[in-house]
């Protein structure tokens, strides 16, 4: 099961995309294993908290928050 859950597959058609480290990102991102977040604009780190190398986007952003509004 945590495999499922670290590929993002819920069994519904929902996913989430995952990132490893040492990939070409922009934007906001959280660990996958504890959570700490990183704002990045050239490419993931490993997680400096935990040593982690997964990484989520955020939920959301003060752009996308913005535009809801």
């Amino acid at each position: 099961m945590l495999d499922q859950a670290r590929q993002g597959d819920t069994g519904h058609g929902d996913y989430v995309d995952f990132f490893v480290t040492g990939m070409t990102a922009a934007g906001q991102y959280h660990c996958a294993d504890c959570g700490y977040g990183v704002t990045v604009y050239a490419t993931l780190p490993q997680c400096p908290m935990c040593s982690g190398t997964m990484w989520e986007p955020a939920a959301w952003t003060a752009v996308a928050r913005t535009q809801r509004v």
